[in-house]
């Protein structure tokens, strides 16, 4: 497997071009489905079945990961506490007598207590972001993700693929898309490449062990250690 650095080196050297002409020849155009913003096993809001904190038991909750700047830029878009925002990505946390604790190395959109996103809308079966403008950069790109050497699937196992684009489970895809969307998703798909790296490269040379007592959740991000709520644990 390829070091960091060197899939950094790789994802630089990504050429937009030939990153717009696979999503062109995939094919998409968003249907405001909004089955990407929704839990796998969704409920109706005000139903018996969506009382809790959004955790789904059966880990089918949206989980999207949004890097700290993300989070901030998202808190400024309304009267938002980190918490509102964002969560600690379950994977990795077990589930102790008082709720998760563990440590955790990203950040998840916060979900409400259907598991949906929390700044997902619908509207008579039509799916709209409210924080369209500011959304996370894994929201810009889906469904489309790139394959650099050794680095893993982020959103699950691909349905289709063109070079070193990867397309997941969408409705939309194999859907006509203009060269200007193209190339505006093929730029995003880049940065969002590079910031990812530049994210894990941070968390692995920044990591110090944090002592915990049962229950605690530890986030390692780029900036440190946090708790739940987004402060710093010096």
């Amino acid at each position: 497997m390829e070091s960091l650095e060197a899939e950094r080196e790789r994802a630089v050297a990504l050429d937009v071009g030939e990153l717009a002409d696979a999503i062109e020849a995939i094919g998409f155009e968003c249907t405001r489905c909004g089955a990407c913003c929704k839990a796998v096993e969704g409920c109706e809001s005000g139903t018996d079945e969506s009382e809790g904190d959004g955790d789904d038991a059966d880990g089918h909750d949206h989980t999207a990961t949004v890097f700290p700047d993300e989070v901030r830029k998202l808190q400024e878009t309304g009267d938002y506490d980190w918490r509102d925002v964002a969560r600690p990505m379950p994977y990795g946390l077990v589930e102790g007598e008082d709720g998760p604790q563990g440590e955790t190395f990203e950040w998840a959109l916060q979900t409400d207590d259907c598991g949906d996103c929390r700044f997902y809308a619908e509207d008579e079966g039509t799916g709209a972001c409210t924080v369209h403008e500011d959304r996370p950069m894994v929201c810009r790109t889906y469904p489309f993700s790139v394959a650099l050497g050794g680095t893993s699937q982020p959103m699950g196992e691909a349905v289709d693929e063109e070079g070193m684009v990867r397309a997941h489970e969408c409705e939309g895809l194999g859907r006509d898309i203009s060269r200007a969307e193209a190339e505006e998703l093929a730029e995003a798909l880049k940065e969002r490449a590079i910031r990812e790296l530049d994210e894990a490269i941070a968390v692995r040379d920044g990591y110090k062990s944090v002592e915990r007592g049962p229950g605690e959740v530890v986030v390692h991000d780029s900036e440190g250690a946090k708790r739940p709520d987004g402060t710093k644990i010096e």
